[in-house]
């Protein structure tokens, strides 16, 4: 049974729950309801006392007074019309990564740079309802497809935020469908530095900056993480590189925090030809402090990225291969652990993917492996290598 008591202004009545439900006689002599029930009387009192001052701020020239739902009518159409811009940015702000975490100051920086240049322009002053499959068509037509990766993030940046706003019952099916759109398409085919070209950049380097070439192929380990290496991660007894964190560049300065993903975090064996080099580097080049970083500046801080390619620019002259970027060094390295006979899933771990899709992406076939193929499948068939 529920009890209900009388008050100077409104009505409180406990339910049989244990909640309390409050309501009142507005200025038009209809009762009206708190739009939810509350879990004490006290927090029911304090909308009750919210309700009458809206009423008395009205009849002393104050906003004119509205029931709560035609308010909350209002506050609904009004978070309806929220442009794409004000949508957006609220969305980058408060977006978490899978494990509910903030996003990185760098994944951050990337999203707001691609929604301003991409995005804004074209759908910032839309509500968000209002952005039709047509107009992300035209949009995305426009687009300049040379800068293929740009548009795929943009296009995938669009979906995610509009597939957020059908999660938060602003729209009811996502305008962002077009087959294809979300893939990139690779257009620059890398080419595997080989051995003796690793061996020529390495010698063309800086000498403190030498080892950084092979311990990034062999190792295959993103720039992040190489220049985030310190004297405590080198298991020196188990000729390991341990990966525990990375530093990224976004504005600002550098950012030091965990690997790419949580598959990052690893352990990685240096091949017995390259730890003389890793171990020549530790002695000649790394204070005997156990945070010392492996590459830092001259004066003792991160290496940029930028500082590193200009270096690595004249090495890979040396070498012939003015075509490779220091990203495919981590390439090369996959390649030729592919090659050595790494199973997807071993690439996988050794390069620190969450997916087994990501590794493949690194395997190619080298030259001449399909005729080592073919002549061991003849071995196995008793037959005689050509």
């Amino acid at each position: 049974m529920t009890q209900r008591t009388r008050r100077g202004f409104g009505a409180l009545r406990k339910l049989p729950s244990g909640r309390y439900q409050a309501s009142y006689l507005g200025p038009d002599l209809l009762r009206y309801t708190a739009p939810s029930t509350f879990a004490d009387k006290d927090a029911a009192v304090v909308w009750l006392n919210s309700e009458r001052r809206r009423i008395e701020e009205a009849h002393t020239g104050g906003p004119a007074w509205s029931s709560p739902a035609e308010r909350a009518t209002a506050e609904r159409r009004k978070v309806e019309r929220e442009t794409f811009a004000e949508y957006g940015r609220r969305w980058i702000a408060e977006r978490r990564n899978t494990q509910g975490e903030p996003l990185r100051a760098l994944t951050r920086k990337d999203y707001e740079q691609i929604f301003e240049a991409y995005l804004v322009p074209t759908f910032g002053p839309v509500p968000v309802e209002e952005i039709s499959r047509a107009a992300v068509r035209q949009w995305h037509n426009k687009l300049d497809k040379s800068k293929s990766r740009a548009v795929t993030k943009s296009y995938g940046l669009l979906r995610a935020i509009m597939n957020s706003a059908v999660d938060d019952e602003l729209i009811a099916v996502s305008p962002v469908h077009i087959r294809g759109a979300g893939a990139a398409v690779r257009k620059r085919s890398v080419e595997p530095a080989t051995p003796a070209e690793l061996e020529t950049m390495a010698r063309h380097m800086p000498p403190r900056l030498a080892a950084a070439v092979p311990i990034a192929a062999w190792c295959a380990l993103r720039y992040g993480e190489l220049a985030e290496l310190r004297r405590r991660d080198i298991d020196v007894s188990g000729r390991i590189i341990k990966i525990r964190r990375a530093v990224t560049f976004p504005g600002g300065g550098p950012v030091v925090g965990p690997p790419k993903s949580d598959a990052g975090v690893r352990d990685v064996a240096v091949p017995p030809h390259v730890w003389p080099a890793v171990e020549a580097h530790l002695r000649d080049h790394v204070p005997s402090s156990p945070d010392a970083l492996l590459f830092p500046t001259t004066t003792g801080g991160h290496l940029w990225h930028s500082a590193m390619a200009a270096h690595f620019g004249k090495a890979r002259a040396a070498a012939g291969r003015s075509d490779l970027r220091w990203h495919d060094l981590r390439h090369t390295g996959a390649t030729l652990a592919a090659q050595a006979g790494a199973t997807t899933a071993e690439l996988q771990a050794r390069l620190g993917h969450s997916t087994a899709a990501a590794s493949q992406l690194y395997q190619h076939a080298a030259k001449g492996r399909d005729r080592e193929i073919a002549d061991r499948l003849s071995l196995l068939a008793g037959g005689v290598r050509a």
